[in-house]
C-alpha cells in the first residue's frame, strides 16, 4: 500500500512539473508572438548618416512602444541593395527600406526638380523642404508603400586638388560625379567620371580624377581632406532619402504602434538634418584646422553665371515634367517658397 502511495505521489509530482513546464512554454510563445518584429534595410555602411538615423528611429520606436516592437537593422547592403530596395520592400524581403530616390530618378520626376541646385542653405533646410513636398505631392511610385520618413543631404560641393573659381577653371575637369549630378556638372562644363565612392581616394592619388562632387562630411569621414585642398563654396544638387514600409505590414500593425511611427516621421526629418549639419561643421573645422583645406568663394559676377546656367536647366526639367501631366510648375513655386521660409527661419 505504501509503495502504491509513493508511486502515485511521484506520478502526480511529475505530472504537475510537466504541466507547469508546458504552461511556461506557452507563455513564452505568447510573449514572443506579442513582440512585433520589423526588418529595416539600407545599402550603405552603419557609420553613414542615414544609418545613424535608422539607429535613432529604432531606439525611439522601441522605447515608446515599451518593447512591443523590435527592429532588426540590416545596413551595408546585407539584405537589400540600392537598386532593389523598393522592390525588395514591396515583395516582403524587408519590412522597411531606406534609399535615395536619385538612384531611380525616372520613378520620381517631381523630386528630380527639387534635387537640383536650388539654394538650400543646409541639410536641415533641405530635409524640411523635401519632406513637405513629399507629403504634399506623394510620389506615384510609392502608392503601394507607407512612407516612414523623408530627409535629404546638404547640397553637394566641388572638392578638388586645384582651386575652381570659375566656369573656365571647371571646363574639362575630370571629377567623380554620381547619379543625377552628372548632367548638372556637364552643363557647367566638367567631365563627369563614374566610379564608386570607395575608388575615389586612389583615383585622386593617381590623377584619374582631379576632384569629386559630394556633401562635405566625407572630407573627414573618408579622410579625403588629406588629398584634396579646396572646396568651392557653391551649393549644387542634393540627394533625397525616403524610408518606406511594406503596405501590408503597415496595415497589420496595431493602431497605437502606427501612431508612434507617425509621430516619428517629422521627428526623424528634423533629427537627421540637424545631425548632418553638425557633422558637416565638424568635418569642415577638422579639414581646415588639421589639413589646411581652403574654401574658395566665387566672385559675384561668376556666381550669376553659374546661377543662370543651372536655373535655365531646371526650367527645362520643369517643362518636361509638366508635359508628363504632373504639376511641375506648381511644385517649383511651392519649393521656392519653402526654401525661402526655412532658409530664413534661423
Amino acid at each position: 500500500m505504501r509503495r502504491l502511495l509513493i508511486s502515485m505521489s511521484l506520478f502526480l509530482s511529475i505530472m504537475t512539473l510537466t504541466a507547469c513546464g508546458g504552461n511556461e512554454g506557452k507563455a513564452d510563445t505568447k510573449n514572443d508572438e506579442e513582440i512585433i518584429k520589423l526588418s529595416y534595410a539600407f545599402f550603405a555602411p552603419p557609420n553613414t548618416f542615414p544609418a545613424v538615423q535608422m539607429e535613432e528611429w529604432k531606439k525611439r520606436l522601441e522605447d515608446r512602444t515599451d518593447g512591443k516592437v523590435q527592429v532588426d537593422l540590416f545596413s551595408g547592403g546585407t539584405l537589400l541593395e540600392a537598386n532593389n530596395m523598393y522592390d525588395g520592400v514591396e515583395n516582403g524581403t524587408a519590412d522597411i527600406g531606406l534609399t535615395s530616390t536619385s538612384y531611380e530618378p525616372g520613378r520620381f520626376p517631381l523630386l528630380s526638380i527639387s534635387d537640383m541646385p536650388s539654394g538650400y542653405k543646409n541639410a536641415t533646410v533641405a530635409s524640411k523642404v523635401t519632406a513637405e513636398l513629399v507629403n504634399n505631392y506623394p510620389p506615384e511610385a510609392l502608392d503601394n508603400f507607407k512612407i516612414i520618413t523623408t530627409f535629404a543631404t546638404e547640397p553637394a560641393y566641388i572638392q578638388s586638388k586645384k582651386p575652381i573659381k570659375s566656369l573656365h577653371d571647371l571646363k574639362g575637369k575630370q571629377l567623380r560625379i554620381a547619379g543625377a549630378l552628372a548632367p548638372i556638372m556637364s552643363e557647367l562644363g566638367a567631365a563627369p567620371v563614374g566610379m564608386s565612392q570607395a575608388e575615389v581616394p586612389e583615383a585622386l592619388q593617381t590623377g584619374i580624377v582631379e576632384g569629386y562632387v559630394s556633401s562635405r562630411e566625407i572630407l573627414k569621414d573618408s579622410k579625403l581632406a588629406e588629398i584634396v585642398e579646396y572646396v568651392t563654396d557653391y551649393p549644387l544638387a542634393l540627394n533625397t532619402f525616403i524610408a518606406v514600409m511594406n503596405k501590408n505590414k503597415w496595415d497589420s500593425l496595431p493602431k497605437d504602434i502606427q501612431a508612434v511611427i507617425e509621430e516619428l516621421n517629422t521627428e526623424m526629418t528634423e533629427f537627421t538634418g540637424d545631425y548632418l549639419d553638425n557633422h558637416v561643421r565638424e568635418s569642415l573645422e577638422w579639414s581646415i584646422d588639421s589639413e589646411g583645406l581652403e574654401v574658395v568663394e566665387l566672385a559675384e559676377e561668376e556666381k550669376k553665371n553659374w546661377d543662370k546656367k543651372l536655373g535655365d536647366m531646371q526650367k527645362e526639367v520643369v517643362e518636361e515634367v509638366q508635359k508628363e501631366g504632373l504639376p511641375a510648375e506648381k511644385y517649383l513655386d511651392e519649393m521656392e517658397g519653402l526654401i525661402e521660409k526655412y532658409n530664413n527661419a534661423d
